[in-house]
């Protein structure tokens, strides 16, 4: 398996969350083995200018801090990207740590179907204008080297397109919108026959009094015999053993109870976050 991220350039930037999944990324309880970051960068994020957006001169700047490799190549040449793109599946593959892809390019278009980008971007957009497309730059150099023949550009051109009015009309038949397809993996039992979710009735999860008093008692004890504990966990336990005799229970015992009825059931727990080691909470 191989993560691979896809992002905007000013997401990429401007998200805390990226930042904060690049220090997670090397951590031994959460590392995926190295993520394939791609950037989708066209230097605009929906009208903001990137001089106007963040003060590093990369969008990819962030990845640093993981001292990631940052492959800037130009998307307008897609043999390059290929390149770049082999190379940093082979240096994920090698040293599993994560990469950057920037695919430096531009919007042709607006962010979206209600946004005329020549209002916010007048100068960028005349450039863009200008560019001739890259399928029709590389189908030109292809042509122009013998590698391919015009006939045979136009036949791959209108098979494509062929797929797609296809796929459209079909769509049109579509009467029922069935949810289930669109997930990856759906919960068996989850979604009745016509791909609806079922009504959302808990099964009851109470669990007699007799167990709850056990793991009361295992949860305020120490597992070691002649073990030296500090103090002030002496107490705490000790308060707790008071609390499970009384029939009370504070936070901190509801959660133990919790985690304590699944684990009887033989059902893995595992805790992960800030002071979960030393048992903070």
């Amino acid at each position: 398996v191989m993560s691979i991220l896809l992002h905007g350039d000013a997401a990429f930037a401007g998200q805390g969350v990226v930042y904060e999944t690049f220090h997670l990324s090397d951590l031994p309880s959460y590392t995926t083995n190295g993520t394939i970051h791609v950037v989708v960068n066209n230097q605009i994020g929906f009208t903001t200018d990137p001089r106007m957006a963040r003060s590093s001169p990369y969008p990819t700047d962030v990845a640093r801090v993981v001292n990631a490799p940052i492959f800037h190549v130009n998307a307008d040449d897609p043999e390059a990207v290929m390149y770049v793109c082999n190379v940093a599946a082979e240096w994920r593959n090698t040293f599993n740590k994560d990469v950057v892809v920037d695919l430096v390019c531009y919007r042709r278009r607006g962010h979206n179907e209600m946004d005329e980008p020549m209002f916010t971007q007048p100068l960028m957009y005349k450039q863009i204008h200008k560019q001739v497309p890259v399928l029709k730059k590389y189908a030109d150099k292809l042509i122009a080297d013998g590698t391919v023949t015009l006939q045979e550009f136009e036949e791959e051109i209108a098979k494509y397109d062929r797929i797609c009015e296809e796929a459209y009309t079909r769509s049109k038949d579509n009467k029922i919108l069935h949810i289930k397809h669109w997930l990856d993996s759906p919960w068996p039992g989850f979604f009745n026959v016509d791909g609806e979710p079922k009504s959302m009735s808990c099964p009851p999860t109470g669990i007699s009094e007799e167990l709850l008093t056990h793991i009361g008692n295992i949860a305020s004890s120490v597992p070691v015999k002649d073990f030296k504990i500090h103090s002030g966990l002496s107490r705490i336990l000790k308060a707790r053993l008071e609390m499970t005799k009384n029939r009370l229970v504070d936070w901190a015992l509801a959660e133990y109870m919790a985690f304590g009825s699944v684990l009887k059931e033989g059902i893995h727990v595992r805790l992960s976050g800030q002071d979960v080691e030393r048992g903070t909470f």
